[in-house]
Order: C-alpha cells, then sequence, then structure tokens
C-alpha cells in the first residue's frame, strides 16, 4: 500500500465510516440470519483495530503519556465522578423498568476501552494519553460498576453482574493486541521483514475501523429492530449524554489546561462508552433482564453514528489547533 493510498484513506475516513453504516443497516435488515456469524466477529475484528491503532503510537511515547498525571487526573476525574451525576440525572428521563435502568446503568456508567483510541487518533487527538489511561479505566470500572449499580438500583442487582467478562474483555481487546503491537514494533527495529511488516499495517486503522462500525451494527440491528417500541424513549437519553458529556469534557480540558491534542482525547474518553464489552454481561443476565441486551446495544449504535459526527466537529470547531 502506497504512502499515497494511506493518506486517502485517512482524508476520506468519514466516508468509509458511511460507507460501512450503510452495507450495515442493508446486510442488518434484509439478512437477519447473518447475526450469529457476525456478532462472532466482533471481538477479533475490534482486537486487530486495536493493533494496527497501537502500532500507530510508539511505545516511548507512550510511557511519557503515563507520566502526565494531570491527563489521568481529568480523566479519571471525568469518568468515575462526573459522568455517574450526569448519568443519575439522565435516568429519571428513562422507563422506570428494572431491565431498562440496568442496560443504560450498565453501558454509561463503563468508559471505553477500546475504540476510544482509534476515534481519539482520527480527530488529531492524543491516542498515547489515551492508551496510557486505558488500563487503569479498565480496573477502575470493574471495581466500581458493582457499586454504582447497587446504589442506584439496590442490593439486588449487584448478585447478577461478574467481572470475569471484563477480565476476558480485557485480555482479548487491550493485553493481547497491546503485547503483540510491542512485540511487532520491538521487532521491527532489528529486523527488515519485521519493519515492513509493520509499515503495511500502517494503512488499516480506517478500514478496520469500517470493519468494526459494519460488523457491530449489522449483527445487532435485528435484535434491536425486534424490541424498538421498548428502545426509542432511550434513545434521546443517549443523544442527550453524548452531547452533555462532549461539552463538559471541553469544559474540564479548559480547566486543566491542556493542550488540543490533550483536549480532544479527554473529551473522546468522557463520551465513549465501552458497550462491547458490557454486552457479553448483559446477555448473560436472568431473563427477567432479557430486554437489558437491547438497551446496550442500542447505546452503541447512537454512539457510533455520533462517533461519525464528532471526529469532525472536534478538531475543527470544539478543540481546534488555535485554541
Amino acid at each position: 500500500m502506497t504512502r499515497l493510498s494511506k493518506q486517502w484513506l485517512e482524508h476520506n475516513q468519514l466516508g468509509v465510516a458511511a460507507v460501512a453504516v450503510l452495507m450495515a443497516i442493508l446486510v442488518g435488515l434484509g439478512t437477519p440470519a447473518a447475526s450469529p456469524f457476525l456478532e462472532r466477529a466482533i471481538t477479533p475484528v475490534l482486537a486487530v483495530l486495536l493493533y494496527v491503532t497501537f502500532l500507530e503510537v510508539p511505545f516511548v511515547r507512550i510511557r511519557q503519556a503515563a507520566r502526565d498525571k494531570r491527563f489521568m487526573l481529568g480523566a479519571l476525574g471525568m469518568n468515575f465522578l462526573v459522568v455517574p451525576i450526569v448519568v443519575f440525572g439522565l435516568s429519571h428521563f428513562l422507563p422506570q423498568h428494572p431491565a431498562v435502568l440496568l442496560g443504560a446503568f450498565m453501558v454509561l456508567l463503563t468508559p471505553c476501552i477500546d475504540y476510544v483510541i482509534t476515534f481519539t487518533a482520527l480527530a488529531d487527538g492524543n491516542a498515547e494519553q489515551i492508551t496510557a489511561v486505558t488500563p487503569l479505566l479498565m480496573v477502575v470500572q470493574i471495581l466500581l460498576l458493582p457499586g454504582y449499580l447497587w446504589l442506584f438500583m439496590g442490593p439486588q442487582i449487584a448478585v447478577d453482574i461478574e467481572a470475569s467478562p471484563f477480565i476476558e474483555a480485557f485480555g482479548a481487546l487491550i493485553a493481547l493486541p497491546l503485547t503483540l503491537a510491542w512485540v511487532t514494533e520491538f521487532v521491527a527495529g532489528r529486523s527488515a521483514r519485521c519493519n515492513r511488516w509493520e509499515q503495511a499495517m500502517g494503512w488499516l486503522p480506517v478500514p478496520m475501523l469500517g470493519a468494526t462500525l459494519f460488523v457491530v451494527i449489522a449483527s445487532q440491528l435485528p435484535r434491536v429492530r425486534e424490541s424498538l417500541d421498548a428502545l426509542l424513549p432511550v434513545i434521546p437519553v443517549y443523544v442527550a449524554f453524548l452531547c452533555i458529556m462532549t461539552l463538559l469534557g471541553r469544559l474540564a480540558a479548559g480547566v486543566f489546561r491542556m493542550d488540543a491534542g490533550e483536549s480532544r482525547a479527554l473529551v473522546f474518553t468522557a463520551v465513549t462508552r465501552n458497550s462491547l464489552v458490557v454486552l457479553p454481561l448483559a446477555l448473560a443476565l436472568p431473563p427477567a433482564f432479557a430486554l437489558t441486551p437491547a438497551v446496550v446495544v442500542t447505546q452503541t449504535l447512537v454512539e457510533l453514528t455520533g462517533m461519525v459526527v464528532l471526529i469532525r466537529v472536534v478538531p475543527r470547531w470544539l478543540v481546534p489547533h488555535s485554541q
């Protein structure tokens, strides 16, 4: 793949995403029988996306980013102090049905640990900072989610939530791609063949983002369509969350006096949620919560649509280089 081809993909990332979403809608609505196969493809496709994304960020810069206590404090404060307050307020506008509330709380209270890196990079944000803070965000949400659910819904809810799917997802979506990327980068400095491999992987982030959008939407659209009447009241709440956290993330970045790259990274970590990792948890719930997975998937669809907009809006207007 030539440098020109890579640049074309980077400059037409929104078009690639739009085509992926359109194809996903056509397949999801026209061929619902493909849903189980596509659902099984989500984790490997997302793992490849993260691997090629990690390769775009030199590990020397990741180590440097991990020492930025200001960004770490901002990311933790936004996700585990500000977000719960916003979510609790928005929950009053949701149908007061336990399955709906549980799905909304599960997905909105858990910060994204996977494609947030890609979206931050696509918006020309500081992907190193996001990569450095991701393991910490994963550990903290594992520890705090049962407590938040107990606080918002009562003690019985926490009994139905297990940590094992989170741990498995961390291994498949963070630890493995990150380790493989580190090994690739290490060997590439000593092997011409591996260096060519690393260079070839450089054109994959945008196509893999399109592939991720396709498998997620196409596989889950039949599930959402079956429960559409019950899910319609949830959509405005998800849209409101996206808008509110975008503005609050930008405000917090100003308070911490972050530069443009850090500001964009803070906005995206404040907005994006861990829907792909939370979905296995929702699918493992008792039959009384059969609607919960659809509630989680609806957030995925709303967020992915919003991200297509934010990767252009954030760098152009909300956090321009000349801020």
